[in-house]
C-alpha cells in the first residue's frame, strides 16, 4: 500500500500528514522533529481530496470553529496502542486527564508507563488528543511535538484555565 505525503502550514508550525491508499490518514506530525515517522516523498498536493478535507478541519480547529474531526483515521500499531489511542478520542476537547486517570481508563492502573510509551507512540497528532493527557500534578508533561505546541493546543481548547507548574 503506498502512502501519499503532504505538508501543511499551521499556526503551529509545518506538518505532514500521510494518507493511505483508502484516503484514510495514517500520520500526522510537526515537520522538523528529531524522529520524523516517515521519510517517504511528498505527493503533489492536488491529488487527494483526503488531503484537502483535513487542511479544511485543521484550519476550522485553528480558528476554534472545529471541536470534533471527522477525517477517516487509520493509524497502525500494537493492539495495546490502538487502545490507548481510541481512549484518548474519548478525551473532550477542552479537557484534560492524566496518564493514571487514562491508564484506568483502559482497565490497568499499573500500565502507566505503558501507557505513556503508547501515548508517545501516536502517529496522528492533534486529532488523537494526546495533548490532553497531563501529569497527575497538572504539569505539561512529554509530547512528540514540543512542550511549547502542547501549551499551545490546550489554551486553544481553553483547557489551560492557570499556568502549568514550575518544575521546580
Amino acid at each position: 500500500m503506498t502512502l501519499w505525503h503532504y505538508e501543511i502550514e499551521t499556526p503551529l508550525g509545518s506538518m505532514q500528514a500521510a494518507f493511505d491508499d483508502h484516503g484514510r490518514l495514517r500520520e500526522l506530525g510537526f515537520v522538523g522533529l528529531e524522529d520524523p515517522r516517515s521519510t517517504a516523498p511528498l505527493a503533489p498536493k492536488s491529488q487527494r481530496e483526503a488531503f484537502r478535507y483535513l487542511v479544511k478541519q485543521l484550519e476550522a480547529y485553528f480558528i476554534m470553529n472545529l471541536r470534533t474531526f471527522t477525517v477517516p483515521l487509520d493509524p497502525q500499531g500494537t493492539e495495546f496502542q490502538r487502545r490507548v489511542w481510541d481512549e484518548l478520542m474519548q478525551i473532550p476537547y477542552g479537557e484534560t486527564i492524566s496518564y493514571l486517570t487514562l491508564a484506568r481508563c483502559i482497565g490497568d492502573e499499573n500500565a502507566v508507563r505503558a501507557v505513556g510509551a503508547a501515548i508517545g507512540a501516536n502517529p496522528i497528532a492533534i486529532l488523537v488528543p494526546c495533548h490532553r493527557v497531563i501529569g497527575s500534578d497538572g504539569s505539561l508533561t512529554g509530547y512528540a511535538g514540543g512542550l511549547d505546541k502542547k501549551e499551545a493546543l490546550l489554551k486553544l481548547e481553553g483547557a489551560l484555565k492557570t499556568p502549568p507548574p514550575l518544575p521546580f
